[in-house]
Order: C-alpha cells, then structure tokens, then sequence
C-alpha cells in the first residue's frame, strides 16, 4: 500500500472531532495555531503515515523534517508487522490459551481456560492453594478486560463465582505473578513488566528495543491504562530516560512511590533477553514480535507475546530528547 493510498484510507476513517480537540490541546501547549498544526497533521499524514496520536505522542509539532523521518508512525509500523509477520500464524500470539500452552517453559505459573466447559470441580482445584488471580480475555490487547479477583471473591460462594466468570465471555484465569522485590519497589499495585522486542530481519536479528512499562496506581502496566514507559538500556538493563505516559506526563521519579526511573536497574534482564531471543524462533513466521516479560524473584516470566506490537511506548518524545526517533534502530535490521 503506498502512503498516498494509506493516507487516503486514514483521512476517510479519521475522527476529526479527536483531531481538531488534539489540535487545540497542542495549540496551548505548542504555542501554534490551531490552524497550523491541523494543516502539519495532514503533511505528516501523507508523508510520514502519521495519525493525528501519533503527531502529538512524538512531538512532531517540534521536529524538522529529518527528524520526522526517524519516527516509527502507525503507517510505518503497520507495514513492518505486514512485511515480518505472517497472519496466518498470529493466532499463536493472539490465543492467550495457546500462547501459554506454546510457551509453557516461559510462562512457568498455573492457569486454566475460563469458558463455558469450565466445572465447579475444576475450579475449585485450581483455585485450592491461590490467593488472587487475574481473568484475562482469550484474545484481546491494551490490557482491556483484564480483572483481578481476590479468595474473597469465591470461598463464600463458588457456583456465584463460576456463574460470574461464565457471563464475562471466553477468557483465562491465572495464578497472580509475584514480582521481585526491586520491580514491586517502583510501583507495588502492578506487576512492572519489560517490553522487549525482537526481529529476524533481512540483515540481522535480535533485539530492537526494551522499555520498561510501569504502574500508576492501577492493576495493570499498560500505557493504555494509566501506565507509563521508560527506555531500557540494552547493555546494561537500566533505565536511560524519564518515564511518561500516553498524555504527555514526563515523570523523574515514579509518582506514588518516589523510586527514581532514570539508572534504576531491571533484575534478570540478561536472563530476559535470552528468554526472548530463544522464544523469537519458536513461530519463525512470526518475524517482529514484542514480548512482555515479568520479573519475579526466580527470573523471568512471559506474561505475552505480541504480534501486532503497540507503535506508541517506542514514540513517546521524552525517550528521544534529541528528536531522533526509533527508526534507525529498525534499520539495522530491516530496510524501511
């Protein structure tokens, strides 16, 4: 799909009405007019494969037009996932049930499908010995419909508890993970997972980038839902910038915890990486995948693998002071 068609079919499906609010929200924080940055969305749109999320997510507003060129836009990032990943195979990513089944070694806790083959007797082995779980949706992203029971959410009344999950749709519930201590110091209420991702690339393969995606207050990481990222140093597994979130947030240290983002080191983050890059040749024909991976106190777990990753946490401006965005990294592995 060249970018004019993209673009096309982007302006067709485009909410303006978010436009133009983004567009007045960016005017009092740009000091541009509304006018102006409207009629910037659209030259990103057409050359760069921007959205209107994207232009005020990296900033664009700020950036000259070789800077531009270094960020990895929803466009862009589309057609890698279309190039590296074949869609028939995604099902083995998008299927949490069989993602854990496939990676079982990695995903190392207990779980079991909560469908509407799920008996009372089955149930009440499962969650015999557990203190909390997490129901997760058999497919889905964003961390959307994910929810976390308590015992006191079934030891008083199970078949209530059962009826409850068999009116939430197909999904999973599974052993809650216990973070190490250093990841629950950043931020307790979530379990702070590494986004590291991986890509067999024409010209190498291995690793892409790693953010480190952390709670604000929520069950979940997800920037989606509250949460912000920081980069992650490949060499070190440190944190190399501030943290921030989808609205614009820059934080030097987490909000609730006072824990200090910058140099904070991510325990088992050699261990990790290996994880990754051994689970990358599992589905060869899924080339560019992004895996959340957990911390506990006995390693690392997968949480999930994703192949269609998010383009937003590898965008957010405050990671590139410079303006230079994530592209060339994609670059030494693949042409774009």
């Amino acid at each position: 799909m060249s970018r004019i068609t993209f673009a096309i079919k982007r302006a067709l499906k485009m909410d303006w009405k978010r436009m133009w609010q983004t567009a007045g929200m960016l005017e009092k924080k740009s000091g541009k007019s509304r006018m102006w940055l409207l009629s910037d969305m659209l030259k990103c749109a057409v050359k760069y494969n921007a959205g209107y999320m994207d232009y005020k997510i990296a900033a664009m507003y700020k950036l000259n037009d070789a800077q531009r060129r270094t960020v990895i836009t929803r466009g862009i990032s589309n057609s890698i996932v279309r190039r590296m990943n074949d869609k028939a195979y995604w099902h083995s990513f998008d299927d949490k049930a069989e993602f854990n089944t496939l990676f079982a070694d990695q995903v190392g806790r207990n779980w079991i499908k909560a469908d509407a083959s799920l008996t009372i007797d089955a149930l009440k082995a499962f969650l015999e010995d557990l203190p909390s779980v997490l129901f997760k949706p058999l497919e889905g992203s964003s961390g959307v419909g994910i929810v976390k029971f308590e015992k006191k959410d079934w030891q008083n009344d199970l078949p209530a508890f059962l009826e409850k999950l068999h009116g939430m749709g197909e999904g999973l519930l599974e052993e809650l993970l216990i973070q190490h201590p250093t990841m629950a110091a950043m931020c307790p209420t979530s379990v702070n997972t590494v986004r590291i991702a991986t890509l067999i690339g024409d010209k190498q393969e291995g690793i892409v980038y790693a953010f480190l995606r952390i709670g604000n207050g929520k069950v979940m990481d997800n920037v989606d839902q509250g949460g912000m990222a920081a980069r992650v140093d490949l060499a070190s597994g440190k944190l190399l910038t501030v943290a921030a979130d989808k609205a614009g947030n820059v934080y030097e240290k987490h909000p609730m915890t006072g824990t200090p983002i910058i140099g904070f080191t991510i325990p088992y983050f050699e261990e990790a990486k290996a994880m990754c890059l051994e689970a990358m040749h599992k589905v060869p024909q899924v080339r560019f995948v992004a895996w959340d991976v957990a911390i506990t106190a006995d390693g690392p777990r997968f949480i999930e693998g994703n192949s269609f990753p998010s383009h937003a946490v590898p965008q957010f401006a405050a990671h590139y002071p410079d303006g230079i965005g994530i592209l060339p990294e994609f670059r030494k592995f693949i042409d774009i």
